[in-house]
């Protein structure tokens, strides 16, 4: 534990922000991750239906400075290229 009075503030700053990131950042990666396993399995049609959820919270998580802007779209758009792949 800090002894500086700033430093005590960062740790507990740090941990509100972690308390807030982390949950948004996990269902990104579930939702992410449904994805690939639907595109994988073949299924297109569902595929898409998870990439407009994973989209959406993609999208919430930037809004929020949860994620870069850039990161959001580079992962929107890995996403929607895997889906797109599947015949």
């Amino acid at each position: 534990m800090p002894n500086i009075k700033s430093s005590i503030r960062s740790v507990k700053t740090d941990a509100e922000r972690h308390a807030k990131n982390a949950p948004m950042k996990a269902s990104i990666h579930s939702a992410s991750r449904k994805v690939e396993e639907l595109a994988a399995a073949g299924k297109k049609e569902e595929a898409k239906a998870a990439l407009v959820t994973a989209t959406g919270l993609i999208d919430k998580a930037a809004h929020e400075n949860v994620i870069h802007a850039n990161a959001a779209g580079r992962k929107k758009s890995r996403l929607a290229q895997k889906v797109n792949a599947v015949k």
